[in-house]
C-alpha cells in the first residue's frame, strides 16, 4: 500500500512538472561573450568596493536561484572560439573552431534552438551589441564553414525568416562586388530596417512585418559597423542593449504568436577583455545586467510562463583577481570614465585637429579627466616614468613627420596596463581561456542547470522545458 502511494505521489509530481513545463511560452537566452566566472566576480567585488566593503555586492543575474558551471572546450580545441562556442550553445553540438552551425566536417548543418522555437510557432528574436553577423548571433541562424564568411552569414539571416534582429549592423555588408548589399537583400526578404535607434523603433517598429533594428550610420561610421558604443562611452541617443531588449520584447509580443524565443548577447564583454581593459569589462557586465533586469521585469509579470537562462561561450583574457599582494583596489576603477579604445580615438582626433597643441600637458589633462591619473589614482614613480617614455616616442614621431596614431595606441596600451596594476588585476593573455563560465537561470524547470554541465546541454534542456521539438 505504501509503495502504491509513493508511486502515485511521484506520478503526480511528474505530471505537475510536465504541466508547468508545457506552460512555458517565453524563453530568454542571454549570452555574455567572454564572460567567465571571474568577470562576474570582479564586477561584484567592484560593486562592494564602491560601498567601502570587502566582499561582493550581487548583480541581478548571479542572484537567480539556479547557478551552475559550464565546460566550454570545442570538438577540436581545448580552448574554444566564439563560433564553436556559439554553435554548442545554440544547437547542442560541438564543432571545429571557426565553424558556424555545422559539424566539424564543415558540411553537415545543425539546427539551433531558435529554429526549433520557430517551428513550434513562436516568434523569434536575435540581438547583440556587436554586428548581427558575428559568431554568436550567427550561430542561431547560420550554417557556414567559417565565421569570416560575413556576407554568406548575412544571406543566411535573410533566409531565416526570424521576426526580430538587432545589433550595430551587418559586418561588411558590401563585400560582394556586383551583388546587392545585405541591406538590400534583407529588405527583399521582407525586413524593415530601422537605423534611428530606440526612438525610431517606438515610432515605426511595431508596424513592420519583420524587423531589423540597427544603430545610426553616424555611429557605424565611427565604429566600423562592428559594435555599439561601450557602456562607458555611450552618449544620450546611442542605442543600448537595454533598449534593444525592451524593443525586442515589445515587438515579439506584438506578433501575437504562441510565445517567443529571444536570444540576447552582451558581445562587448569579450571585446573589453580581449583588450585587457578592466574598468571597461566591468561596465559591460553591468550593462548586460541592465538588459537582464528588463527580462526579469517581464518574468515577474509571467512567472509561470517564462524562463531566463544566462551563460557564456567562453572566458576571455584569463582574468585573475590578484597580482601578488593579498589585496584588491577595484574601487579605483570608478575613475575610469572612458574605454581605452575611446581614449585612443579622442587623443588621435585631438592630434589631427591641432597638431601643434598636442602636448604632454594636453594628454595629461585627458588622463586626469578620463582615467583618474593624478585625480583619484596616484601613480608610482615607475608608472609615471613609463608614461613619459611612451610620450617621448610620440614626440619623436611628430618631429620626424611619421605616423602618430600607432604611437598614441602604444601610449594607451601603457595606460590600460597601469589601470589593471593599480586595481591589482592580472591577465593571462589577450585571447580566450578554458576557464569555467557560469550558467544562471530562473523559471519553471530550470533546476536542470544546477551543478556542472557542458555547453552542449543548455539548448536541448531549454527546448525540453519550452516544449520545442529538436530536429
Amino acid at each position: 500500500m505504501r509503495k502504491r502511494f509513493l508511486s502515485l505521489l511521484l506520478a503526480a509530481a511528474f505530471a505537475l512538472t510536465a504541466l508547468s513545463q508545457s506552460q512555458v511560452k517565453y524563453v530568454f537566452y542571454f549570452i555574455g561573450d567572454g564572460m567567465g566566472v571571474n568577470q562576474i566576480n570582479v564586477t561584484e567585488t567592484y560593486q562592494a568596493a564602491l560601498k567601502g566593503k570587502i566582499g561582493f555586492e550581487p548583480i541581478l543575474m548571479s542572484s537567480f536561484p539556479v547557478v551552475g558551471l559550464v565546460n566550454t572546450y570545442s570538438a577540436t580545441n581545448g580552448v574554444t572560439d566564439s563560433a564553436a562556442g556559439g554553435t554548442a550553445l545554440a544547437s547542442g553540438h560541438k564543432t571545429k573552431n571557426g565553424a558556424i552551425g555545422v559539424l566539424e566536417d564543415l558540411e553537415t548543418p545543425v539546427s539551433s534552438i531558435a529554429v526549433w522555437a520557430q517551428q513550434a510557432g513562436k516568434a523569434v528574436g536575435i540581438a547583440t551589441t556587436v554586428a548581427i553577423t558575428h559568431a554568436t548571433p550567427a550561430s542561431f541562424y547560420g550554417h557556414q564553414p567559417s565565421r569570416q564568411m560575413y556576407y554568406e552569414l548575412g544571406q543566411d539571416l535573410c533566409r531565416s525568416g526570424f521576426d526580430f534582429f538587432a545589433g550595430c549592423d551587418f559586418h561588411k555588408p558590401y563585400t560582394r562586388e556586383g551583388e546587392p548589399s545585405l541591406h538590400e537583400q534583407a529588405r527583399a526578404a521582407g525586413y524593415t530596417i530601422l537605423k534611428g535607434g530606440y526612438k525610431e523603433y517606438l515610432k515605426k517598429g511595431r508596424q513592420a512585418d519583420k524587423l531589423i533594428l540597427f544603430q545610426s550610420d553616424r555611429q557605424n561610421e565611427k565604429l566600423g559597423s562592428d559594435h555599439l558604443p561601450y557602456a562607458l562611452d555611450q552618449e544620450r541617443d546611442d542605442l543600448t542593449l537595454e533598449q534593444i531588449t525592451r524593443a525586442g520584447i515589445n515587438y515579439l509580443m506584438s506578433k501575437q504568436k504562441d510565445g517567443f524565443f529571444f536570444q540576447i548577447e552582451g558581445g562587448m564583454i569579450d571585446y573589453a577583455c580581449h583588450r585587457n581593459d578592466i574598468g571597461n569589462a566591468i561596465n559591460e557586465v553591468l550593462d548586460m545586467d541592465k538588459a537582464v533586469r528588463v527580462a526579469y521585469e517581464f518574468y515577474q509579470q509571467h512567472p509561470d510562463e517564462t524562463i531566463i537562462v544566462i551563460s557564456a561561450d567562453h572566458e576571455t583574457g584569463g582574468l585573475v583577481m590578484g597580482k601578488g599582494p593579498y589585496e584588491l583596489h577595484t574601487d579605483l576603477l570608478r575613475y575610469q570614465r572612458r574605454s581605452i579604445d575611446e581614449l585612443k580615438w579622442l587623443l588621435q582626433q585631438q592630434y589631427q585637429r591641432a597638431p601643434k597643441k598636442f602636448t604632454w600637458a594636453a594628454v595629461e589633462k585627458q588622463l586626469r579627466e578620463l582615467m583618474g591619473f593624478g585625480a583619484g589614482i596616484s601613480l608610482s614613480d615607475k608608472q609615471n616614468e613609463r608614461l613619459q617614455n611612451r610620450w617621448k616616442v610620440v614626440e619623436k614621431a611628430i618631429a620626424a613627420g611619421e605616423k602618430v596614431n600607432d604611437r598614441i595606441s602604444d601610449l594607451c596600451e601603457t595606460v590600460k596596463h597601469i589601470l589593471s596594476e593599480v586595481a591589482l588585476i592580472s591577465w593571462a593573455s589577450g585571447g580566450h581561456s578554458n576557464g569555467y563560465v557560469p550558467v544562471y537561470a530562473i523559471g519553471p524547470g530550470t533546476e536542470v542547470f544546477q551543478g556542472r554541465i557542458d555547453n552542449t546541454e543548455i539548448a536541448p534542456a531549454m527546448a525540453k522545458i519550452a516544449g520545442y521539438e529538436r530536429e
